[in-house]
């Protein structure tokens, strides 16, 4: 196209009116030519060239600027999802630490609600066990008063009886010696309570200091000889014991202890 651009307008000329075998009416070579006449038009193809060439520039760099900034655009979004996969990996992994904890709490919630539920127990237990204790302290102090009671009157009735003892005991000390003096007898403790021994002497006349004894258990309501050195028939033993457990008469029964001490020496 430039070519054709280029070329003179009677060469063009020429040539077309060449091909049509026409021919002027002028006789001379050059005649003059109604192109020659024409005005000269400027189509101005140097600055469009120009024009086109910086707008094909432009156009390049916008289209590699464009590029770049698709390629930038593309390499932030990655990015923008390389951040937002990690950030939903961390949340994932968050929910999943918020679910542990929260399955955690759970358990020792459940557990404190148990332990909370077994001490309410033991509580219910210990103040059940508190009021039979305090029950319990109430009926010992009810006993302990009434021991008590019961410990003064046996108290003011043993020092009565002790008083009436003693009172017993100054009448029958003149009584006492004067038994221990004609029967050669005496009385011993034997550190039992209801239990005394009676020692004779001047038994034997071969030796009048030999002893012939015997233990008296007063424990119960009938009296009872328990020991005898030297031994005694058992049968004459009952038969004097029993009289005295009829008559209740001490001296007589003395008596005929030291008759049977007697006669068995003899024999």
């Amino acid at each position: 196209m430039a070519a054709v651009m280029n070329t003179p307008s009677h060469a063009r000329f020429d040539a077309s009116f060449g091909a049509s075998g026409l021919r002027g009416p002028y006789l001379t070579p050059d005649p003059p030519s109604m192109v020659d006449q024409l005005p000269s038009i400027k189509f101005g193809f140097d600055d469009l060239r120009d024009r086109m060439a910086r707008f094909t520039q432009r156009f390049d760099d916008f289209i590699e600027q464009g590029r770049k900034r698709v390629l930038e655009e593309r390499n932030h979004f990655r990015i923008n999802m390389s951040e937002i996969q990690e950030s939903q990996r961390s949340r994932r992994r968050e929910l999943e630490d918020m679910s542990n904890k929260s399955i955690a709490h759970q358990n020792t919630l459940a557990k404190e609600a148990q332990e909370h539920e077994e001490m309410q127990q033991q509580i219910e237990e210990l103040d059940l066990q508190r009021q039979n204790h305090e029950t319990h302290r109430d009926d010992l102090r009810s006993q302990i008063s009434s021991l008590q009671k019961s410990i003064n009157t046996r108290r003011q009735a043993q020092h009565h009886h002790q008083r009436q003892l003693d009172n017993q005991a100054r009448h029958n000390r003149p009584e006492l010696h004067f038994w221990e003096s004609h029967l050669c007898m005496r009385i011993e403790g034997l550190g039992i309570d209801d239990r005394i021994k009676f020692v004779y002497t001047h038994v034997d006349e071969r030796d009048w200091d030999r002893q012939c004894a015997f233990e008296l258990n007063m424990e119960t309501k009938d009296y009872q000889v328990v020991a005898v050195e030297p031994a005694l028939d058992d049968e004459a033993v009952d038969a004097v014991v029993e009289r005295l457990n009829e008559t209740r008469d001490l001296a007589a029964f003395l008596k005929a202890m030291r008759a049977l001490f007697t006669a068995s020496i003899r024999h």
